[in-house]
């Protein structure tokens, strides 16, 4: 039930962006594109309250902070993708935070505004800010969980694509998940 075999040319770009080959880390981001526009679109989608981070800005931060590593350090194409949802993951909760504190003044001067109309969108980032804090508490557990729920939740993977990724079966995936979720759940009560 695993994925048709990856182009040999996807695998000789990993082998090289591996290396430090800038070159071939651009190559696999407009070969994979498509497939990073979804994971990126799925993570939104999930927090529609983000709604000043956009599929096409988060997409570029990611891209930005891949490049700036300087090379990767995985072996397949699931396995990129699936650094790329943990990578996702880092942005939305980085831009949570700071939308927080510029929210809290952000070390401005206070200026009185006064409306009528009150807009509330600290939900979504609050949401995503203690999911992330549950899963840094769920690591110190089982960091397997923690990689499931950032493919599956932040990343959108199929239970086949994590489980591609991580080596492991469908069924282990499946059970992960399960776990995490009821762990999650209670931890974000």
């Amino acid at each position: 039930m695993s994925q048709p075999a990856e182009p040999a040319s996807i695998t000789l770009l990993i082998d090289r962006a591996n290396g430090g080959d800038g070159e071939a880390l651009n190559a696999i981001f407009a070969t994979l594109y498509p497939e990073l526009r979804s994971l990126a679109r799925s993570r939104l989608r999930r927090n529609a309250k983000l709604t000043l981070l956009e599929t096409t800005g988060l997409l570029h931060e990611s891209y930005l902070r891949f490049v700036k590593l300087g090379r990767l350090n995985v072996d397949s194409r699931a396995h990129f993708l699936a650094y790329a949802a943990r990578t996702m993951r880092s942005i939305v909760v980085d831009f949570a935070r700071q939308r927080m504190a510029e929210r809290h003044g952000g070390g401005k001067p206070e200026t009185e505004i006064h409306t009528d109309i009150v807009v509330d969108d600290r939900h979504g980032e609050e949401e995503v800010i203690r999911v992330h804090d549950a899963l840094q508490d769920l690591a110190k557990v089982d960091e397997r969980l923690v990689r499931v729920v950032e493919m599956r939740y932040f990343g959108g993977m199929t239970e086949d694509e994590v489980a591609e990724a991580m080596g492991v079966s469908e069924r282990t995936v499946r059970r992960d998940w399960e776990k995490a979720k009821l762990m999650l759940a209670v931890a974000l009560r």
